[in-house]
């Protein structure tokens, strides 16, 4: 079964998709979203992971930003 865009397991099929969110709204089967906790993972690495742009943007002076950003720009730009 495919994996969603945060690791949810969800048909491929559009009509199996469709009984799926019936049976949920019918109570017929629980929408239950796996946390990182409950998949084994580090609560505390977790957080760091989601903190990680803003603590790195934090970090830097405004002219490395600018200067990421820029090189970032003609990387883009340059395809």
């Amino acid at each position: 079964m495919p994996r969603g865009p945060k690791g949810e397991r969800r048909p491929a099929d559009t009509h199996a998709a469709a009984v799926m969110v019936a049976k949920i709204a019918t109570g017929e089967i629980e929408d239950v979203r796996p946390t990182p906790e409950s998949e084994g993972k580090n609560p505390a690495a977790v957080a760091l992971g989601r903190m990680g742009g803003k603590a790195r943007a934090a970090a830097l002076g405004k002219r490395k930003r600018a200067e990421i950003a820029r090189k970032a720009a003609q990387t883009r730009w340059k395809r």
